[in-house]
């Protein structure tokens, strides 16, 4: 589990040491802290998780760093990864162990069945809405078990991938690319929306440039391999480009243009905020909310996408991912049998 020791987390180990299932061989948490941070990662391990519990440091590199910090220090041959937000369904280690030992030979990865529950008394805003979507999104590390041969045959989670977004796409269709497949077990794990402030829908625009860089590793068809959702990046281009119109126009004194061009843009703007508000709860708060974000969201996305073709124009498809794995036979009791069901 990659952690910034957030309160989360507690919850996540609470759950596990509920269990009455087969216990993991260890459970590594990657304290993903910056490296100059002073205090100890603020979580209480229960006692029934103690011996099982390490702490490794992660040094602020982002989730896929972490992750391969993790399970490069396992010798095991199966690794279950797990977000320190999410809380496991009471079953799942007697589940997950169902879930390997049913995995086919040539089964790389098992994906568990991700819940996000959302309110019941009214319609969820945008940011419920947009955590939802991890109910239907594939492969991601939420809840995914990953056969270390596997790992090992791909070099891991590709670093170059600094947020939680787009790195386990990556990695399942290298997975998939090596030979292996892909499964859904029948484990249950739920992920709660987490609170976020106003402004969290205009950050998660910084994804945009690790679109660019699924592109360049993987080719324009990635969107339907991984199943992913396009977005509205075209429409926000269509509208940043209104907008910076409208301002050139006005600088150079075309008053007609700039005010077509601003026109447009206002269209633009007023339709996605529509769009976003439409199946909201429709309070005053979203809806202000909304409207803002709605101003600096195509602009955001826009920047980001033109950012990452800079950051990444120089990505060779051909080369492993950024981070190499350690060689599975120098860990010891480590195995690459691709029939071993045994659990992490």
């Amino acid at each position: 589990m990659p952690t910034l020791g957030r309160p989360s987390l507690g919850r996540v180990l609470a759950a596990l040491a509920r269990e009455s299932g087969p216990a993991p061989a260890r459970i590594v948490l990657v304290d993903d802290r910056p490296a100059h941070d002073p205090e100890p990662l603020p979580v209480a391990v229960p006692p029934a998780l103690r011996d099982l519990v390490e702490v490794v440091p992660g040094l602020g590199r982002g989730p896929a760093a972490a992750r391969n910090t993790g399970w490069r220090r396992c010798a095991e041959p199966w690794i279950a990864f797990l977000d320190d937000d999410v809380e496991p369904a009471p079953g799942w280690a007697a589940a997950l162990t169902s879930d390997l030992a049913a995995a086919a030979a040539d089964v790389a990865g098992v994906q568990a069945r991700i819940t996000v529950p959302l309110p019941e008394d009214r319609r969820p805003t945008d940011w419920e809405r947009n955590t939802a979507g991890l109910a239907t999104a594939r492969w991601i590390t939420a809840d995914m078990a990953y056969r270390r041969a596997a790992l090992e045959e791909t070099g891991g989670f590709d670093e170059r991938f600094p947020r939680a977004f787009r790195e386990d796409a990556d990695l399942a269709l290298r997975v998939l690319d090596a030979g292996w497949a892909l499964a859904v077990g029948g484990r249950h794990t739920v992920h709660p929306v987490r609170p976020a402030d106003a402004w969290v829908s205009v950050r998660t625009q910084a994804g945009n440039a690790d679109d660019v860089l699924m592109r360049r590793l993987h080719g324009p068809g990635w969107w339907a391999r991984a199943e992913a959702p396009r977005g509205r990046l075209r429409r926000h281009a269509a509208v940043t480009a209104a907008g910076a119109a409208a301002l050139g126009a006005a600088a150079l004194r075309r008053p007609r243009l700039a005010a077509g061009c601003a026109a447009l843009w206002l269209a633009g703007t007023a339709e996605f905020a529509a769009a976003r508000v439409r199946p909201g709860p429709g309070t005053g708060e979203e809806v202000r909310r909304m409207a803002a974000t709605s101003v600096a969201i195509p602009p955001a996305a826009v920047g980001h996408w033109l950012a990452g073709w800079v950051r990444h124009r120089g990505v060779d498809r051909s080369a492993r991912p950024a981070g190499e794995a350690v060689p599975v036979a120098d860990v010891p009791g480590s195995a690459t049998r691709r029939d071993t069901p045994t659990t992490v």
